[in-house]
């Protein structure tokens, strides 16, 4: 599909209105931490929830619930207080390949955060530069394997580093800062301008950017993820992950990348 960009950005615009409101929600990994409205609950969940975001998202979406009831519905409360015993109940669970010494970990690192350094939020904000966020997950993926723990759950976390796309955050923390005033993502860390978000490459919406010639790079790594924040933020400047909106709207609903 070949448009010209001032063709381009406007085709993208509307899907981003289209998709970018409250039905979105319903169906989306981004509904389980719209159950609570504590700032830390929302934040423990939604990064609980981007952590097993891949795969079908129907058992996204079960198994992220399972993990709330297994936190017993209060993440935050449950993170910083919980000890061996309350790991027993976890033993079984399963998302893929994020098992349940995944998750005892999860929880352990995380209360390791909010004890010792001031909380996710925290991280990010101290580690982000002038125009990325991407040099912060690298810090918080360092931070988070500092208590001893088993080498396989490090995949869990990704490095953009080490060449991931690091969708999974990348989402988190368009969820945590993007300020949509659509009800959907939360805006609730003020302290990071939405204009250095990186939009979260997948197959779907990295097919559907290769198709409009928005990324030439065939690879979904670190490097496609920089070119596409390239050209997304000469859109749209203050608000360039609005876009994911409408990459996941004509990759998953749509289908648009498998059309001819």
């Amino acid at each position: 599909m070949k448009l010209r960009k001032e063709e381009l950005k406007e085709f993208l615009d509307e899907k981003a209105e289209e998709y970018n409101r409250p039905s979105f929600i319903e169906d989306d990994p981004i509904s389980i931490p719209h159950r609570f409205s504590g700032k830390e609950d929302r934040e423990i969940s939604g990064f609980l929830t981007a952590a097993i975001s891949w795969g079908r998202r129907s058992m996204i979406l079960a198994n992220a619930a399972k993990m709330m009831d297994l936190l017993n519905n209060s993440p935050y409360e449950f993170i910083m207080n919980a000890g061996e015993t309350d790991f027993a109940g976890m033993k079984g669970f399963v998302h893929r390949t994020f098992d349940s010494a995944d998750l005892i970990y999860f929880i352990k690192a995380l209360k390791h955060i909010y004890s010792h350094r001031g909380g996710l939020e925290e991280i990010f904000t101290g580690y982000m530069t002038e125009d990325s966020l991407q040099p912060a997950i690298h810090e918080l993926h360092n931070i988070f394997f500092e208590l001893p723990h088993s080498k396989r759950t490090e995949g869990h976390v990704p490095d953009p580093y080490k060449g991931s796309a690091a969708k999974r955050i990348n989402m988190f923390l368009r969820w945590m800062i993007r300020k949509d005033n659509r009800g959907v993502d939360f805006g609730i860390w003020n302290r990071i301008p939405p204009s250095i978000l990186s939009c979260p490459l997948d197959v779907h919406s990295g097919n559907v950017a290769r198709k409009l010639g928005l990324i030439s790079r065939k690879q979904n790594d670190a490097k496609a993820v920089a070119e596409l924040d390239g050209i997304l933020r000469i859109f749209d400047p203050e608000d360039p992950v609005k876009y994911d909106f409408a990459l996941f709207g004509l990759g998953v609903a749509e289908g648009f990348s498998r059309e001819s």
